[in-house]
Order: C-alpha cells, then structure tokens, then sequence
C-alpha cells in the first residue's frame, strides 16, 4: 500500500457537493492542510473520489490530493467536522439543509457557503437560508467569493478570493484553512455585499455570453461590462451592502473573471441564448447549473421592492421569457429619456471615471499582496 503523502494537519471539514467547484474547493483546502471528507450524492462518484482521487465527470484530467476522502453517507461526512463547506445548487440547498440538520444539532461546526445565488420565492440569500434551516448563529456563517473558476483553480493556476462572515473572527478560521500556495484569501464582514457581488455578476455575465452569441464585439461587451458594475452595486448598496465590496473581488474580480470566461456556465448559457436556443434548450444542454438563469426572477423582485433600476437583468429576462429577440439586447444604451446624462461610475457618483480605476486598481492590489496572508477585503 502506497503510504499517504502531507498527512494532513490542519482542520477536520466536510465538503458536502462534489461538482466541479465542490470538488475543487476540497482540492484547496487539502493542499492547505485540512483534513478533507467530501460528500456525493452518487456512490459512484464518492468512489471515484476516494480510491482513484479523480472526479472525471466534473474535472477531467485533475488529480486530488491523496488526503482526500468521500463518501455518500452524509453522517459519515460530518462526523467530527469543525468546518461544512455547501457546495450544493442554490436552489436546492433548503432541502438538503434539512436532511443537514438533526445532523448537526450538537455541533458547534462553523457552515460556509460556496454558492452563488438566491433563493426563488423568498428572495433569500444563501447565508439567511443555512441560518433559517439550521437554526444558527449568523456568527457561525461564513460565504466565500472572488473569480474562481473551478478548472483554473484545480490546475493550481493563482487565485484569490475572499471569505465574509460577521464574526471577524469565523471568516479569519476559514480564510486560514482555505489557502495554500496557489491561492490566497482575503477577509471581511460585508456577508451581504460579498454574496451579492456573487449572484449579480452570474446576470451580467449572462447579457455578455448573449451579445456573444449574436455576435457583437468588445465594445458592446464592454459597455454591458461597466454599466453592469454600477448596476450591481446600486442594487447591493440598496439591499445594505457596502460600496467598497462591489469594487473588490467578490464584485469586480468575478465579474471580469465570468464575463470573459468560456468555462463560465452563465457565459455559456447567455452565448446558447444569443445563438437562438430557447430558454428549456439551453437548460438540457448545460451540463452543470447555471446559477444566473435561476436568479434572474428573485434579483429583479428585490430590484423592484428597493426601486432600484436594472436594464441589462430585466433584458436578460426578456430575452429569457422569449419576449426579445437576443439581437436587440442593448441595456447600456437604456435611458429614462434623451437627456444627456453623467456617466455614475460609482454608487450615487459621476466622477468621469474615477471610481472605476480606482476599483481596478484595488483589485490588482489584492492580487499583488495576497502573499502576504490573509487581509482585510
């Protein structure tokens, strides 16, 4: 028997989602150290995992760290872990929370959210969901976002994200266990900002891969792209977020990452739209959720409820509902009349660009220093 290498040291967690983001968030934390048990919903995969240390449907070609183990008995999962990654579809993370629950009625485990949406019907983020369904501490609830495409990140190419939770303290735990030598995390206490950067940027990124797909070029992509900034930061900012994290990682390092991705689901699905796909196609064609087309209903009603106005999701909608054709998207050139208007560049600003080389600045910053351990976002 081949003896295990980097017996692991760090924490004991559970990855409860074994996607290709799952998948790859257990990758990172065991190449940081942890002590890594993934859960499968299919005892195949969970096999697959555990004795050949591959996930070939999700993330063909990558090897997992020896330490990693999985298994679909979820109890087995959990048992004795500190840290329960969710990496589960949005929309069916309720129901898997209740099967979560009697669980962890003695645990103490802190829960992070890996995804990236919002919940139909409620309008809930994921955070207010695991602490409705769970009955916990918010304190104990941690969120991780940034541009992490799953397949760079399990190629080990480097990445930053940033972990949020209220406690500065909880998201200071996670943000040192998931870091290693390609990827680095920052921290801070916006969990509402940080997880609407998350969703928001999946809706703009959806308009780019239309006016991909019908074929217009940089400039247009562009456009969407900065007008997207401000429209989800407007949107954020009214749901009680801070500014400043829209021009962060979770905000405007995900949305560059997402838009100018091909392995980004919501690229790919708007680029499906663009190409003349109806809505029911393009979801039989995708392979994995594309989390984007989900939260384009319950983005545009909390838009509505804090009249906040979003012309490139409510576009996106139409072009969903079949209402308008996807040659004739073009949010960035919506306006409320003809009236010559100040280019806003930032929340409530029109400062001639200012605030957007700022936010480009910051991001590269982050990127600079994240070398230099875990920081404040």
């Amino acid at each position: 028997m081949t003896p295990k290498r980097n017996a692991p040291t760090g924490p004991k967690v559970a990855v409860v989602g074994s996607g290709s983001w799952g998948t790859t968030f257990g990758k990172i934390l065991a190449d940081g150290g942890a002590d890594v048990t993934m859960w499968a919903r299919r005892a195949e995969l969970a096999h697959e995992i555990d004795e050949a240390k591959r996930n070939s449907r999700y993330l063909p070609g990558i090897n997992l760290p020896r330490t990693m183990a999985a298994t679909h008995e979820l109890s087995l999962a959990l048992a004795g872990a500190e840290q329960i990654y969710l990496s589960v579809p949005s929309q069916s993370l309720r129901e898997n929370l209740k099967a979560l629950r009697p669980l962890l009625a003695d645990s103490n485990a802190i829960v992070i959210s890996l995804m990236k949406g919002v919940e139909r019907g409620t309008g809930l983020r994921m955070s207010q969901v695991i602490e409705q369904e769970l009955r916990c501490d918010p304190d104990r609830i941690a969120v991780a976002s940034g541009p992490n495409l799953a397949l760079e990140i399990a190629k080990e190419q480097p990445t930053a994200a940033v972990i949020s939770s209220r406690s500065q303290e909880t998201a200071e735990t996670i943000a040192r266990a998931a870091r290693n030598s390609y990827f680095r995390t920052f921290v801070n206490t916006d969990v509402i900002g940080t997880e609407f950067g998350g969703v928001l940027k999946n809706l703009i990124a959806v308009a780019i891969g239309i006016v991909d797909g019908v074929g217009y070029g940089e400039n247009t992509k562009a456009s969407i792209i900065t007008r997207g900034l401000v429209e989800m930061t407007d949107f954020a900012v009214a749901n009680g977020a801070h500014p400043a994290t829209l021009q962060g990682l979770a905000g405007l390092g995900d949305l560059i990452a997402t838009c100018q991705s091909p392995l980004s689901r919501n690229n790919t699905a708007g680029r499906l739209l663009g190409q003349g796909y109806s809505f029911q196609d393009v979801v039989k064609q995708m392979q994995q959720t594309a989390e984007g087309l989900a939260s384009v209903a319950p983005v545009l009603q909390l838009a509505r409820d804090s009249e906040v106005h979003m012309p490139i999701v409510e576009q996106v909608k139409m072009v969903l509902d079949g209402k308008m054709d996807p040659r004739d998207i073009a949010p960035h050139l919506t306006t409320d009349d003809d009236t010559p208007q100040g280019e806003r560049t930032d929340h409530g600003q029109a400062d001639g660009g200012g605030a957007l080389r700022r936010a480009l600045q910051r991001a590269l910053d982050q990127l600079r220093n994240g070398g230099r351990g875990s920081r404040r976002d």
